[in-house]
């Protein structure tokens, strides 16, 4: 067996374990009541001229803010979802190699089994917030949260302990709501932190050291990429943009660049595809513009998610037909 086979079957290839039949309407720890106060249902699905296939384009899971539920999407139609009742709120997911879900969810974050069964879960306290996390292994998971002081946790999702912990530098002046969003380690064992508040994106060695840093309004996620630039959503300037290890702009596109019926509001991360697209994901400004957008590396559109009557905001999203293994540092390119 090669290394990847070794580390479990590819996420598109799991999709059959949300199938199986024994799997309850309702896990044992889920609470079906969803928290919507920021979204609202609307009439209509995804127009009939928006390009790319609609929900049959792509495997995906899917979460949002303010619409605390998990999607799973395949073959067009929803086949699996997990709520977790009221309170706020999801902002990163992932679907790992053995199909266990491992979710962040603001108070708290955890992992749920095909058959919705919640079999880790790690609380905060009252003055703390996880808004990201990331796997390195299958029992393993790293955890930002946001507190006063601010951390970088190594959590072990079988024993519940957490093995190492090292304080984040932050302006002791920003709440803790605004202090970071999303994080990713990368494969040189360093970890890539949005400072939303701070409007920056900053490099960390393992000692919090900074490696390298760049300068943005309100940036929300950033991910290494496989050509070693960092592809950043900087929600304060309504554009996701490409930049080399010497801060030069090498891509961008402004959400103003967008034709107007596919134009997004307020992204807050995306995707870099394996063909070169990037898609972003969206709020969707409660129900009035899309959640989805695809767009190739010369900015054209090729598709769009607007369907409100199933889905809510789009905070971030995991496509399950992409190559690479997610507890892989540095395999997924999100």
């Amino acid at each position: 067996m090669n290394g990847k086979e070794e580390r479990g079957e590819k996420p598109e290839a799991l999709l059959k374990l949300f199938l199986d039949k024994k799997i309850p309407e309702t896990g044992p720890e889920e609470d079906k009541e969803i928290d919507p106060p920021f979204w609202r249902v609307a009439k209509e699905g995804n127009p009939w001229n928006f390009p790319g296939g609609g929900l049959s384009r792509y495997p995906m899971l899917y979460i949002g803010e303010g619409c605390n539920k998990i999607f799973l999407i395949s073959g067009g139609k929803i086949i699996w979802t997990y709520s977790t009742g009221k309170g706020w709120e999801y902002d990163d997911i992932w679907m790992l190699s053995d199909g266990n879900v491992l979710f962040s969810r603001m108070a708290w974050a955890g992992k749920v089994t095909p058959q919705k069964k919640l079999i880790w879960r790690y609380s905060c306290r009252p003055d703390e917030e996880i808004h990201t996390l990331q796997p390195v292994g299958l029992e393993r998971v790293y955890m930002l949260i946001n507190g006063k002081p601010p951390k970088m946790v190594l959590a072990d999702t079988v024993t519940g302990s957490l093995l190492w912990e090292k304080e984040i530098p932050c302006d002791p002046r920003v709440s803790v709501h605004g202090q970071f969003r999303r994080f990713r380690y990368t494969p040189q064992n360093t970890f890539l932190i949005s400072h939303l508040s701070e409007n920056k994106v900053v490099e960390y060695d393992k000692n919090m050291k900074e490696i390298w840093s760049y300068r943005v309004k309100g940036p929300w996620a950033a991910v290494r990429l496989k050509n070693g630039n960092t592809l950043i959503t900087a929600e304060g300037e309504d554009r996701t943009l490409e930049v080399n290890s010497k801060g030069e702009t090498v891509w961008e596109i402004r959400l103003e660049e967008l034709p107007l019926s596919y134009r997004l509001e307020g992204s807050q991360s995306c995707v870099r595809l394996e063909n070169g697209n990037t898609i972003l994901c969206s709020r969707g400004d409660n129900g009035n513009t899309p959640q989805l957008v695809e767009v190739t590396e010369d900015k054209q559109v090729v598709w769009c998610i607007k369907d409100w009557k199933n889905l809510g905001p789009a905070t971030a999203i995991q496509i399950l037909s992409e190559k690479g293994i997610p507890e892989v540092p540095g395999d997924c390119q999100r």
